[in-house]
């Protein structure tokens, strides 16, 4: 059984161990390996932390899923909902994403995702987020998809 807990900076090596292995599949949507959560290094996590909540799922003392967020002018930020592939499907991300927001009583929550990620935006919609805007990458050659969800 899982567990959901807060992480801490010292769990950034795993949390970014984690995330290489997880936009594997977004990278192959995209059939583009150079995007941003592939390239963040270590010292990208920890400085994410002085700004972000972050939060873990624990099975067998193994990092299989995390999610941050981050409130800034009344609306909470979203990123990096990630479950390892093998966990996937389990209800890990549905989990996390509760409980983020529920530390955020009140409040309108925003994240995005990519246009192509079909699978994410299902998964999104379910909770309750309606796409809003798109808005092509600077950095990459991605088109994003930015959803809300009101309280």
């Amino acid at each position: 059984m899982n567990k959901i807990e807060r992480a801490t900076v010292r769990d950034a090596a795993e949390i970014l161990s984690l995330q290489k292995i997880a936009y594997i599949s977004e990278a192959e949507i995209y059939e583009n390996h150079d995007i941003e959560p592939l390239k963040q290094n270590l010292e990208d996590i920890e400085k994410a932390f002085e700004s972000n909540i972050f939060l873990k799922s624990v099975e067998n003392e193994n990092i299989i899923g995390s999610v941050k967020a981050t409130k800034k002018n009344g609306i909470c930020y979203i990123g990096k909902l990630m479950v390892h592939p093998n966990h996937q499907n389990k209800g890990i991300g549905k989990k996390l994403m509760q409980e983020i927001e529920s530390l955020f009583p009140n409040t309108d929550f925003e994240l995005f995702t990519g246009s192509k990620s079909y699978k994410n935006i299902s998964f999104y919609e379910k909770l309750g987020y309606k796409g809003f805007k798109y808005e092509k990458s600077l950095i990459e050659d991605t088109v994003f998809l930015f959803m809300r969800k009101r309280h």
